[in-house]
Order: C-alpha cells, then structure tokens, then sequence
C-alpha cells in the first residue's frame, strides 16, 4: 500500500477525501490514505507548500494565488481534480438581514434584487458592516465580490472583510465580531440552527456551477509521483460518485458528523447534501437545485477557463499586476491533462475541450466526451454575463461597464 497524506478543513464539501478513506476507494487502488484535519486555510496551505502532506483539500483560487506568489511562499501548484462544484452561503446576523427583503425565500431567489437591497443597508446599518470570509483567496470571497460589485458596492472600501477559519464564523457571529459571513457548509446551517444568522445569499444563486474546493499537490510533485496521483484521482472519481448519489446522503452525512471529521449533527449536514435547507430558524426548508455538487455534470473536471476566471477577479480587484506570464501561470494550475491521463479508458465522461465559455450555458446542454455521453449544466452567472478565457481584457471592461 502507497501512504498518501491529505490536508483538510472540517466542510461538508471534503466528503470525497473522506469517503475515499472510509468507503475503501483509496484502499482499492493501492493507497493508505492519511487525513489530516486543519483549523485554517493558511495551515492547510502550510503544510502543502512545506510538503508536510503530498495534497490537499485547497480552495481553489488560493491554488492560483500561491502558484502567482501571492500567498506566502511561492510554489507551483497542480490542481488536477475539482473536489466540488458550489456549497457556500452568505448568511447575516438577524439585525443586518432585517434590512433586506423581509422574505427570506425571495432573497436567495433573487440576488440582483438583494445586492441592491445590500447597498442601500449599508448605510443605514450601526456601522460599516464586518463580513467574515475564510480566507482572502477563496472561491467565496470571490463570489462575494463579485456579488457586491454588481450593486455598486467597493468590497475594500464600502464593507470590511474579515478572515476567520470557517468553524469560528458561527461563534463570531454570535458576539457580534461579524455582521455575517460567507463560508462552505455546514457553517451557515450550524448559524441558522441556533437562530443567530439568516440566509441571505448562496453561490449556487450566483454562480450555477461555481468553482469550489480541489484537490491540490505541488506541481514537483505531481510530476514525480504520477502513478501515485493517477490511482488516488481513479479513487477520487468513485468516491465523488458516491458522495452524489441521494441514495447514499443519510451514511454520509453520519460519516462527516464524525467528531475527527465535521463534528456537527448530521442533520444539519444532511440539509446542504439534499440542498434542502431553512433560511432562518424554524423556517421552512428551501429547496435549491445544485446547491453542493461532488460528481455530476463533470463537476471533477478541472476547466482551465475557470481558473483563468479565478485570475480576471485577482486582476479587478488589484491582487495582482496582469501579464502574459501570470495569465498563463494561472490557466495552468488546473491541470484536464492530469485528470484525463488518470481516468482515460475508465467509461469516465470528461469534455473534450479544457476551455469554455463561463456562463454561457442556460440549460442543460450535451458536449463532445472521449467517453460515454456527458451534458453539462447551466452554469450562468447572476448577472447574466459570460467569461469568454480568450477576451479576458473584453470580459474587464464589461465588468467596469455594467
């Protein structure tokens, strides 16, 4: 057996790490898998870069940013498998989400509508609202920025975004630290549960199939070692498609309520695997289609194109200084090379292409596949633009512009 280390935070969204692990897909190809849980992104990160483990449970657009040197040390990073597509939700203390939209189903339903109604609050709030988010470099961070820059809202100067590890947002929030945050679950449940946040806003509702979590190693590494990340990518592959099945959602979520895993009622975790959940505290469950996705629709498929979307956002909002260079250093970090050379000859669906058109897909749409047949879903942006990975200077000024 292959001893393979892996990093990970306490989320629902590192199910397929840890089904791997449990369910004896790892063991199936060869590999003891060692899961090392963390309280922090930035120890996570850490522990990658100074090859305490080989990969990594790793927001993805931190991926991008140490690959770019802007996080700490600079490392090559390959993100060759996307661990899942969406999960996150921004939930606010019941005082800021009385501002907006009283009913809280129409706010997640209508985001343009509660950007707007967020604008207008926060000028009236007691002062400049704290947002919690987990890390500078996360997939929810963007996506809040991205949300609030459609209002008119200036993330660095109209709000103050805080990091904090996710399973402190909920303690946070409760002493009034943070005026609501956005994070994966079962965060925003735990909050909900407790009657000290609401539901206001959930990135399936921003980005139908945003970029999330993936599974990062070194890019030295990677190289070195392929037969080693071509079977634990074989055990990924089957563990994601376990974790997707609804009929398999019940073990899971008791799986992930493990005290050495999320240590959270399993209830609570089972909400964001239906994609069912309330709102606010005793409130009806909402259902939302694709809330948390681990395998669907190519969800593992590492797009090239939305790591090169992750790079337009680090662009708009002055993380870095654009250049050729950096553009392809960004593009490169997810690696479709890698992911196919592993799953090739496996009946595994995968696109043809590495590069698409972000947004541009409205309803569920066939594409081209080396195996099998594969339809993509919608993955639209709130706001109805689309990210076109050879105009990104053309998608800029459409941002400026709108």
């Amino acid at each position: 057996m292959t001893p393979l280390a892996i990093a990970f935070l306490p989320l629902t969204d590192s199910a397929p790490l840890i089904a791997a692990s449990e369910r004896g897909f790892a063991e199936a190809e060869g590999i003891a898998l060692r899961l090392v849980r963390d309280t922090s992104w930035a120890a996570v990160r850490d522990r990658l870069v100074y090859g305490q483990v080989q990969c990594a449970h790793l927001l993805a657009p931190l991926a991008v940013a140490v690959t770019l040197g802007l996080s700490q040390t600079p490392c090559a990073i390959a993100a060759p498998f996307k661990l899942n597509d969406n999960g996150n939700a921004l939930t606010l203390s019941s005082e800021l989400a009385a501002a907006l939209d009283p009913d809280p189903r129409r706010r997640v339903a209508d985001p343009i509508a509660t950007a707007h109604d967020f604008a207008a609050a926060i000028g009236l709030h007691r002062r400049k609202p704290i947002i919690g988010i987990v890390h500078r470099f996360s997939s929810h961070a963007m996506m809040l920025r991205y949300w609030l820059g459609y209002a008119g809202i200036n993330p660095d100067r109209d709000v103050t975004l805080r990091v904090l590890p996710p399973s402190l947002m909920t303690q946070a929030l409760r002493l009034g630290e943070v005026d609501g945050f956005i994070a994966g679950e079962p965060w925003s449940s735990v909050s909900v549960a407790q009657g000290i946040g609401e539901i206001a806003a959930t990135g399936v509702n921003i980005w139908q199939r945003g970029v999330e979590k993936v599974l990062a190693t070194r890019a030295d590494w990677a190289e070195a070692n392929g037969d080693q990340l071509d079977r634990l990518l074989r055990a990924l592959d089957r563990a994601a498609a376990w974790c997707d099945d609804p009929a398999n959602h019940d073990d899971l979520a008791a799986l992930l309520a493990r005290p050495e895993y999320v240590d959270q009622p399993p209830g609570l975790i089972a909400q964001a695997l239906s994609g069912c959940m309330p709102l606010r505290q005793d409130g009806e469950p909402v259902r939302q289609s694709d809330f948390l996705v681990f395998h669907r629709g190519a969800a593992n498929f590492p797009w090239r194109s939305q790591a090169l979307w992750i790079y337009s956002q680090f662009v708009r909002w002055n993380m870095v200084e654009p250049s050729v260079e950096a553009e392809r250093a960004a593009a490169g970090v997810f690696r479709s090379d890698l992911y196919r050379r592993a799953l090739a000859g496996r009946g595994v669906a995968m696109p043809g292409a590495s590069m698409k058109v972000e947004g541009s897909l409205k309803q569920p749409t066939p594409a081209a596949s080396h195996e099998g047949s594969l339809t993509l879903a919608p993955d639209r942006f709130f706001d109805g633009l689309a990210f076109d990975p050879q105009n990104l200077a053309g998608y800029l000024e459409a941002l400026r512009a709108s």
